[in-house]
């Protein structure tokens, strides 16, 4: 679903930007532009042109797929319990897999 309100997607570059461990002056300065202009980005309080996105999505190593849809419920949960399976031990995560696997293959 694409997103067209602009606090939705300041608040998605926010989030992207801390994950990552930078500041907001990090990413204007990469992108080209101002401190305030970025941080009235983030606040959602001003548009962007075009340019401007490709800008902040490449000083943040992201596609504007990333800030302009939103994912499924699913699809969220789906990320969110990857991710814990990425920082169990082998062993567990083997079992896990195999559980999950024999499950598809029961409804398939």
């Amino acid at each position: 679903m694409l997103v067209f309100d602009m606090r939705t997607i300041g608040n998605k570059l926010l989030g992207v930007r801390k994950k990552m461990g930078l500041t907001q002056a990090d990413v204007a300065e990469a992108a080209g532009l101002s401190d305030r202009t970025y941080a009235d980005i983030e606040r959602g309080s001003v548009n962007m042109r075009t340019e401007t996105v490709l800008k902040i999505c490449d000083a943040l190593n992201i596609t504007p797929d990333e800030i302009f849809t939103e994912q499924s419920t699913v699809e969220c949960k789906q990320n969110e319990l990857f991710e814990r399976l990425s920082m169990c031990p082998p062993k567990e995560r083997e079992t896990a897999l195999r559980i999950l696997e024999i499950y598809l293959q029961s409804i398939v």
